[in-house]
Protein backbone atom coordinates (compact mmCIF):
# COMPACT_ATOMS: atom_id res chain seq x y z
CA UNK A 1 0.00 0.00 0.00
CA UNK A 2 0.95 3.20 -1.32
CA UNK A 3 1.76 6.17 1.87
CA UNK A 4 -1.17 8.45 2.25
CA UNK A 5 0.04 11.72 -0.57
CA UNK A 6 -1.76 15.07 1.06
CA UNK A 7 -3.30 17.80 -1.90
CA UNK A 8 0.18 19.61 -1.55
CA UNK A 9 1.95 16.52 -2.91
CA UNK A 10 3.69 15.90 0.55
CA UNK A 11 3.65 12.66 2.33
CA UNK A 12 0.55 12.70 5.12
CA UNK A 13 2.55 12.79 8.91
CA UNK A 14 1.91 9.21 10.25
CA UNK A 15 -0.16 9.58 13.49
CA UNK A 16 0.08 7.62 16.55
CA UNK A 17 -1.77 7.75 18.84
CA UNK A 18 -1.38 5.57 22.80
CA UNK A 19 -3.99 5.22 25.24
CA UNK A 20 -4.32 3.40 28.74
CA UNK A 21 -7.32 2.02 30.54
CA UNK A 22 -6.68 1.71 33.83
CA UNK A 23 -8.69 -0.94 35.83
CA UNK A 24 -6.49 -2.25 38.17
CA UNK A 25 -9.18 -1.57 40.82
CA UNK A 26 -11.87 -3.66 39.36
CA UNK A 27 -9.54 -6.32 38.41
CA UNK A 28 -8.34 -6.68 42.08
CA UNK A 29 -11.60 -7.07 43.57
CA UNK A 30 -12.66 -9.66 40.58
CA UNK A 31 -15.49 -8.21 39.62
CA UNK A 32 -13.61 -7.15 36.48
CA UNK A 33 -12.99 -9.45 33.41
CA UNK A 34 -10.12 -7.61 31.92
CA UNK A 35 -9.12 -10.04 29.00
CA UNK A 36 -13.03 -9.82 28.01
CA UNK A 37 -12.75 -6.05 27.76
CA UNK A 38 -9.79 -6.93 25.81
CA UNK A 39 -11.75 -9.19 23.16
CA UNK A 40 -14.94 -6.67 23.39
CA UNK A 41 -12.31 -3.75 22.10
CA UNK A 42 -10.75 -5.90 19.14
CA UNK A 43 -14.78 -6.88 18.31
CA UNK A 44 -16.00 -3.52 18.71
CA UNK A 45 -13.75 -0.76 17.37
CA UNK A 46 -14.24 0.40 14.18
CA UNK A 47 -11.86 1.32 11.60
CA UNK A 48 -12.80 3.00 8.34
CA UNK A 49 -16.79 2.52 9.17
CA UNK A 50 -15.77 -1.23 9.39
CA UNK A 51 -15.81 -3.51 12.90
CA UNK A 52 -13.99 -6.60 12.97
CA UNK A 53 -10.78 -4.20 10.62
CA UNK A 54 -8.58 -3.61 13.15
CA UNK A 55 -4.94 -4.97 10.84
CA UNK A 56 -2.11 -3.35 12.06
CA UNK A 57 -3.52 0.04 12.35
CA UNK A 58 -4.71 -0.62 16.18
CA UNK A 59 -2.82 -2.34 18.25
CA UNK A 60 -4.65 -4.11 21.77
CA UNK A 61 -2.60 -5.50 24.35
CA UNK A 62 -2.41 -6.01 28.21
CA UNK A 63 0.09 -3.66 29.24
CA UNK A 64 0.77 -4.59 33.46
CA UNK A 65 -1.74 -5.56 36.05
CA UNK A 66 -5.05 -4.19 35.46
CA UNK A 67 -4.04 -2.04 32.23
CA UNK A 68 -5.01 -2.57 28.68
CA UNK A 69 -3.08 -0.41 26.14
CA UNK A 70 -4.42 0.53 23.09
CA UNK A 71 -2.16 2.08 20.37
CA UNK A 72 -3.35 3.75 17.26
CA UNK A 73 -1.56 4.48 14.04
CA UNK A 74 -4.63 5.90 12.39
CA UNK A 75 -6.38 9.18 13.51
CA UNK A 76 -8.00 7.71 16.76
CA UNK A 77 -10.51 9.26 19.49
CA UNK A 78 -10.21 8.95 23.21
CA UNK A 79 -13.67 9.58 23.40
CA UNK A 80 -14.40 6.73 21.52
CA UNK A 81 -12.27 4.42 23.77
CA UNK A 82 -13.80 5.78 26.82
CA UNK A 83 -17.84 5.54 24.87
CA UNK A 84 -16.87 1.60 24.25
CA UNK A 85 -15.85 1.34 27.61
CA UNK A 86 -19.40 2.58 29.05
CA UNK A 87 -21.06 0.06 26.76
CA UNK A 88 -18.94 -2.56 28.22
CA UNK A 89 -19.42 -1.96 31.70
CA UNK A 90 -23.63 -1.07 30.69
CA UNK A 91 -23.74 -4.91 29.19
CA UNK A 92 -22.12 -6.46 32.00
CA UNK A 93 -24.11 -4.30 34.43
CA UNK A 94 -21.54 -2.81 35.79
CA UNK A 95 -22.35 0.73 35.22
CA UNK A 96 -24.03 1.26 38.63
CA UNK A 97 -20.56 0.42 40.16
CA UNK A 98 -17.84 1.39 37.99
CA UNK A 99 -17.49 5.14 36.30
CA UNK A 100 -14.84 6.27 33.55
CA UNK A 101 -12.35 9.01 34.32
CA UNK A 102 -9.84 10.45 32.00
CA UNK A 103 -6.60 11.06 34.48
CA UNK A 104 -4.73 13.11 32.23
CA UNK A 105 -4.61 13.12 28.41
CA UNK A 106 -5.07 9.75 27.03
CA UNK A 107 -5.02 7.84 30.44
CA UNK A 108 -8.42 6.67 31.65
CA UNK A 109 -9.38 4.80 34.73
CA UNK A 110 -12.17 2.59 35.87
CA UNK A 111 -13.13 3.61 39.63
CA UNK A 112 -15.78 2.62 41.77
CA UNK A 113 -18.29 5.48 43.07
CA UNK A 114 -18.07 6.62 45.83
CA UNK A 115 -20.74 5.23 48.14
CA UNK A 116 -19.08 5.47 51.94
CA UNK A 117 -18.93 9.04 51.78
CA UNK A 118 -22.29 9.74 50.86
CA UNK A 119 -23.81 7.26 53.06
CA UNK A 120 -22.02 8.98 55.91
CA UNK A 121 -23.55 12.10 54.85
CA UNK A 122 -27.23 10.78 54.71
CA UNK A 123 -26.04 9.29 59.04
CA UNK A 124 -25.42 13.12 60.17
CA UNK A 125 -28.39 14.04 59.06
Amino acid sequence: MAPAVSARGRKAQKVTKKFTINASQPVSDKIFDLSAFEKFLHDRIKVEGRVGNLGDKIVISQAAEGKLEVVAHIPFSGRYLKYLTKKYLKKQQLRDWIRVVSTSKGVYELRFYNVASEEADEEEE
